[in-house]
Order: C-alpha cells, then sequence, then structure tokens
C-alpha cells in the first residue's frame, strides 16, 4: 500500500475523500439588531460583522438567503434605559426582536429563523436570568425563559435556541409552546455550552458583559467532557431537536463524542472569539484567510456538526466555497 497514491493530484484527493465539501446548507448566519440606531454599525472587536437597525437587518435577512444559506441565528440588542434586573426587555412584544422577527418573515418568508432565547442582552446586570442571591436562581428564571420562547413562536420564528444554560429549560420551553398550539416550532438547544474566553467580542457584539462575577456556575467547566454527553441526554428527554456544542474550535473532539455516543442532529457554534483571531490575523497578512476558514469548517464537520453557526458563513458562500449546492 503507497498511501501517497491517495494524495497525487486533485482527482486522487477527490476520490479518497472521507468528508464530504462543505455545503451552504451545513451555515447559519448569525444576526445582531439594535434598537435605537440608523444603519448599521460595525463591532469594534469584529471587524466585518455589524449591529443593524430593524430596517438594515431585513436587508440583511434577504441578502443572505439570497447566498443560499438557508438560516439565520437572530440575537436583539435593546437601548440601555430599557435594560432592568428582570430582562423585561425579552419578553416586550414590541422589543427589538419580535420586531425584527416579524419584518423579516415578512420579506422573506422561506429564510429558516432561529431566534436566541436569553435574557443577558436585557439584563441591567448582564446575567442570563433573574439573579437571587448573587446568583440566577434556575426555576423563576426558566418560567421567563419559556414566556421569551412562546413571544418569539407567536412573531413568526421557525426554531427558538435557549442559551441560558438553565436546569429544565428546555422542558420548560416546549410545555409552554405545546400547551400554546406551536409544536411545530423547533427548539435547538445549547445543550453544551462552556463557560469560554472566546465569548469576549460577542458581549460587545450583544452589550451582554457581566456587570458582576461571571457565568462560571451555570456554563460548563471546560475540563469536563462526558458532562457535555448527561447535558444533551437531558435535552433530547425534554424536547430539543438540535443540540448544540459551544465553542467549536477547540471542542471538536465534544463534537465527535456527541454525534458518535447520541446519533442526534448536532449543531455547533464557532464563536465570536474564533471570528476574530482568524480575522485579525488574516487582517495583518499572518494567515492565509480562505484555508484557514475552510480548514477550521471542514473540521467541524469532519467531527460530526450537522450544523455550523459562523460569522464567516456569508463570506465563505460568496467568496471561497465551490459546492455551494
Amino acid at each position: 500500500m503507497r498511501m501517497r497514491e491517495r494524495r497525487k493530484n486533485q482527482t486522487a484527493r477527490e476520490k479518497f475523500r472521507q468528508t464530504q465539501e462543505l455545503s451552504v446548507k451545513d451555515l447559519i448566519m448569525p444576526v445582531f439588531v439594535k434598537e435605537g440606531i440608523s444603519g448599521k454599525k460595525e463591532i469594534r472587536s469584529m471587524p466585518g460583522i455589524y449591529q443593524f437597525s430593524l430596517k438594515e437587518a431585513v436587508k440583511e435577512a434577504t441578502r443572505i438567503y439570497k447566498t443560499g444559506i438557508p438560516s439565520i441565528i437572530l440575537f436583539g440588542i435593546p437601548l440601555a434605559r430599557h435594560k432592568d434586573a428582570i430582562g423585561s426587555g425579552a419578553y416586550d412584544q414590541a422589543g427589538i426582536l419580535p420586531q425584527a422577527i416579524r419584518a423579516i418573515k415578512k420579506v422573506v418568508p422561506k429564510l429558516n429563523l432561529i431566534a436566541d432565547v436569553c435574557m443577558c442582552e436585557y439584563t441591567s446586570h448582564g446575567h442570563c436570568g433573574i439573579v437571587k442571591g448573587g446568583d440566577v436562581d434556575n426555576i423563576s428564571t426558566i418560567k421567563i425563559l419559556a414566556q421569551i420562547a412562546l413571544l418569539y413562536a407567536q412573531a413568526g420564528a421557525d426554531m427558538v435556541a435557549p442559551s441560558a444554560m438553565m436546569d429544565g429549560q428546555v422542558k420548560a420551553i416546549k410545555d409552554g409552546l405545546v400547551r400554546n398550539n406551536y409544536s411545530k416550532v423547533k427548539i435547538m438547544a445549547y445543550s453544551v455550552k462552556y463557560s469560554s474566553g472566546f465569548y469576549g467580542p460577542f458581549r460587545d457584539a450583544a452589550e451582554s458583559s457581566p456587570q458582576f462575577g461571571d457565568r462560571r456556575t451555570y456554563q460548563m467547566d471546560y475540563h469536563n467532557s462526558d458532562e457535555a454527553i448527561l447535558e444533551s441526554k437531558l435535552d433530547i428527554k425534554e424536547g430539543a431537536d438540535i443540540i448544540m456544542v459551544k465553542p467549536a474550535l477547540g471542542y471538536q473532539d465534544i463534537i465527535y463524542k456527541t454525534k458518535k455516543e447520541l446519533k442526534f442532529p448536532v449543531a455547533c457554534y464557532s464563536v465570536s472569539g474564533e471570528y476574530a483571531m482568524i480575522k485579525a490575523a488574516s487582517l495583518k497578512g499572518y494567515l492565509d484567510e480562505k484555508k484557514i476558514v475552510l480548514e477550521a469548517l471542514t473540521g467541524f464537520k469532519r467531527a460530526g456538526a450537522d450544523f455550523i453557526i459562523t460569522y464567516y458563513a456569508a463570506e465563505a458562500v460568496k467568496k471561497w466555497m465551490k459546492n455551494k449546492k
């Protein structure tokens, strides 16, 4: 056996390729919509990624849909003066995210719209739920998360994505959706969300940094892998349609493990810090951006991800991907 025969030219490499080429259908593009701005505002720590006004978010969603990307995941950012201790803006029918969902669905109804379900953007303290005694209270928080998810479903979301890492959040949301006749709305659970330093630029984008402490009492310890399977099994039992691993770049072993052991639809989120590192190095000329991005995204797919949330989705499809179908 001569292994180099498998690599001698492009035809040979493609013949022996074990992971299919990236497809546009694999990708999900995040979109930030911000209350009270006009036009769009570039995020300082994420060059090329923007906060959009409501009007511009509709235009951006339309542009993304025209590339062939089937899904976006939407994050809402309220005005600072509308934030409070209980995150009431997250479950206000006139809030920025329900407005965006309705507006986007009106213009591009076939776009699969995923709404992130959390409270950190809407709370004055920046944590993902109701704080009692210096920590996030699980029981009171999941009740509100269920209320938020139902509101987004009523606005027209095709899928809701609870990201707060509260115990029982998927069941609370599922029960609320079924009880109110929105059982067709799917749930993509942030089942395996690690407490990570890679989230820094997102907190700039979503204006959601904790005002005290951190999120280690509810997000996972990155030393643990077996816990990922337990968290995922619990969410599947509670009614999740897709489980997610986040971050992605340093966690391909977790993607592989969850897919292999559970044989369930798996998404991964290539997070803001991953994007920022590649983009910064590329702008400096230290890396070949196209090669690095396609290598990283293929790595996630090779590890077992069925869906890849990435800030590079639109750019990759427009500039670099050969197999766009």
